[in-house]
Parts: C-alpha cells; structure tokens; sequence
C-alpha cells in the first residue's frame, strides 16, 4: 500500500501558466488542470471579484518546493 500524494494547496510551479494558482487548486481537488483554466476564463465574463481572487490565491497560497 502505498502512502497517498499530498493534498496540501500549494501553487503547482511545475505545471504554471501564469502564477501556478490554477493548476495548484486542480491538484488539490482531484480536478483537470485544463478544465479548471478554462471555468476561470469563462468565469471572467460573469460580474464578479475572480481577479481579485485569483491575485489574492497568489499571494497567500505558497508555492510547492518542487521544481
């Protein structure tokens, strides 16, 4: 048996577009990497605070030690 992946929210570096924020919160959630990018995008045209959100995630979430 093998010890489950860490399911810790960090920004994924390895896998960054821009900041790491996206495919960070995709790996934690189980979720596709792709799939999410493109709910955030599509997100953007709906009235809401997503980039203020997403620049906050930034900032807060720390960044994996893998590189």
């Amino acid at each position: 048996m093998t010890a489950p992946a860490s399911r810790r929210l960090t920004r994924d570096s390895q896998h960054k577009v821009i900041a790491g924020v996206c495919a960070g919160l995709a790996r934690r959630f189980g979720l596709s990497r792709t799939g999410l990018r493109v709910a955030f995008v599509v997100s953007c045209v709906l009235p809401g605070p997503q980039f203020i959100a997403y620049l906050v995630l930034w900032v807060v979430m720390p960044r994996d030690d893998r590189r």
